[in-house]
């Protein structure tokens, strides 16, 4: 998935370009088959147990964007698994690397509502496009760490994510954007089959909170702060994991 590069994006001209061409939508019909397929035929097939935890915490109106961390490429379907129209009636936005959306997987994904983001040197009209959305009131799914990470560990949060939706609130005050953080955990590092996939969704943070500083100190702040939710999820979630260990067999 998709890695921004805070240093690389330019705000100020999102705020000016008007131009988006980009070519992603949501298929009423395709999503209708992919999603249940693999809520209901993928995913428990694959994996023995998928448990979530705060699932409330997802909003079911307004623009969200879903900040999950990222362990594998399963991830694609546990996403929208635990917050997707089949939880709130909502279609995800993905953000992914333009590698992604090459060739049949890019003809699907894009009609999935998934857009393609340069991870080296992303360009203005995708990231318009990401604020574009957030405007609309959709629901991104942005990866903050910026890859795929599978040696257990969370990594640092990049400040695209907090820079775009910084940007978004402050274009349109009381746009009221929150930003979920989610801790993704296999119970082996590489999935296999069979294995336990654990979910923790943490309480929104809400963007018009830190419109108080300039542009680039808010997202900071921000980015912050959600590297510690996605801690304190990890915490909990490692917390569990031992107490479950250690638990006498019945």
């Amino acid at each position: 998935m998709v890695l921004l590069n805070s240093r690389k994006i330019n705000l100020n001209a999102l705020s000016s370009d008007r131009g988006s061409s980009i070519n992603s939508r949501v298929s009423p019909w395709l999503a209708a088959l992919a999603y249940p397929l693999g809520s209901r035929i993928v995913l428990p097939t694959y994996f023995d147990k998928l448990s979530i935890i705060g699932q409330e915490n997802i909003p079911t109106e307004g623009p969200v964007i879903l900040a999950p961390t990222h362990r594998s490429r399963w991830d694609a379907l546990v996403v929208p698994h635990v917050s997707g129209r089949r939880v709130t009636g909502r279609y995800l936005r993905f953000m992914v690397t333009s590698d992604e959306v090459k060739g049949i997987q890019g003809w699907l994904i894009r009609r999935l509502g998934a857009f393609p983001v340069n991870p080296r040197q992303p360009g203005i009209t995708s990231l318009r496009y990401g604020l574009e959305l957030l405007l609309a009131g959709e629901m991104l799914v942005i990866f903050p760490e910026g890859g795929i990470f599978q040696d257990g560990q969370l990594h640092p949060i990049k400040q695209g994510l907090a820079r775009l939706a910084v940007q978004a609130e402050s274009a349109k005050p009381g746009l009221g954007i929150k930003v979920v953080p989610i801790h993704l955990q296999y119970s082996e590092l590489l999935p296999q089959w069979g294995c336990n996939v654990h979910v923790r969704i943490g309480t929104p943070l809400n963007v018009s909170g830190y419109l108080h500083q300039n542009p680039k100190a808010d997202a900071k702040e921000l980015t912050a702060d959600l590297h510690l939710a996605l801690e304190r999820l990890n915490a909990s979630q490692v917390l569990e994991s031992t107490l479950s260990a250690c638990a006498p067999e019945r």
